[in-house]
C-alpha cells in the first residue's frame, strides 16, 4: 500500500517549483550510512515503498532501514481522452517533494561494502541521481 497522509488540509494544490538546495534534512541523523539526492524532483508514494522494500529484503534483519521523506503533496491529473477545459482533474498520486542535498534513506548497523550493494539496488528504482553519504564525526 502506498504512502499518503491521513488528512489534508487542502485536497488538490498547485504544481509550484522545486528551487536550491535542501537546508532542512541533508545530514545523515538516524544510521550510518545515507542515500542523498543530487537532483531535484518528485517520488511518490509507490517508488518509496518500493525501495523500502529492496533496502529491507536486502539487508534481512541484520541492519536497520530509516525512511526520511514523506508524500504529503498531491498530484492531480484527467482521465484520458477527456477534452479541455471542465477544470481541474482528481488528486490522483501522492508526491514527495526532493531538493538536491536531500536525504531519502538511512542505514544502520551494517558495513560500508553492504550499504554501497544495498542502495545501488535502491538507487535504480528513484527517479532522480543520488549518492552514498556516511555520518561525518562529531566534534
Amino acid at each position: 500500500m502506498a504512502l499518503m497522509p491521513k488528512r489534508v488540509k487542502h485536497r488538490k494544490s498547485q504544481r509550484g517549483r522545486i528551487r536550491g538546495k535542501a537546508t532542512r534534512g541533508n545530514t545523515v541523523v538516524f544510521g550510518e550510512w545515507a542515500l542523498q539526492s543530487l537532483d531535484p524532483g518528485h517520488i511518490t508514494g509507490q517508488t518509496i515503498e518500493a525501495c523500502r522494500i529492496a533496502a529491507t529484503q536486502y539487508v534481512r534483519g541484520e541492519g536497520r532501514v530509516f525512511i526520511r521523506i514523506f508524500p504529503q503533496k498531491s498530484v492531480t491529473s484527467r482521465p484520458l481522452e477527456t477534452r479541455m477545459g471542465k477544470g481541474k482533474g482528481e488528486p490522483d498520486r501522492w508526491v514527495a517533494v526532493v531538493k538536491p542535498g536531500t536525504v531519502l534513506f538511512e542505514l544502520g548497523g551494517v558495513s560500508h561494502d553492504t550499504a554501497r550493494s544495498c542502495f545501488n539496488r535502491v538507487a535504480h528504482k528513484l527517479p532522480v541521481r543520488v549518492r552514498l553519504v556516511g555520518r561525518r564525526p562529531e566534534i
